[in-house]
């Protein structure tokens, strides 16, 4: 295996451990909902800390259901991920078509032209 390869793997072994541990371990089984996120948690502490906080601002939209929300959440980290991907696609395959581009000009002229012949030879 090449070194990339072992740390990739080693990189996937670690982010599935750290997916399976909090659940193989019972963290937050004393909690009602032990993986509701931040924002519940920063909520309640707010309350306990000062109970007649008022927010400065409401949410736009509310959505009807804890499903519905979790949905949004995950179509918005998909779509950032496809333009993220797109954006470093496009990058790298500018960079690919730039070096191709440098190569050709690089190469001889007389090693452009056999190919040039034998390519028109190929074809009749």
């Amino acid at each position: 295996m090449s070194k990339n390869t072992k740390i990739n793997v080693l990189l996937l072994l670690v982010v599935a451990a750290l997916a399976v541990l909090p659940l193989a371990l019972g963290l937050g089984d004393h909690k009602e909902e032990p993986f509701a996120g931040a924002d519940g948690e920063a909520e309640t502490a707010i309350t306990e800390i000062e109970p007649d906080y008022e927010p400065w601002f409401s949410p736009l939209y509310e959505p009807p259901s804890g499903e519905i929300e979790s949905a949004l959440f995950s179509l918005q980290a998909a779509l950032g991920a496809g333009v993220l991907a797109y954006y470093f696609g496009l990058h790298r395959g500018r960079r690919q078509g730039e070096q191709r581009a440098l190569e050709r000009e690089r190469a001889p002229k007389s090693a452009a032209g056999d190919t040039a012949e034998e390519s028109t030879a190929e074809r009749s």
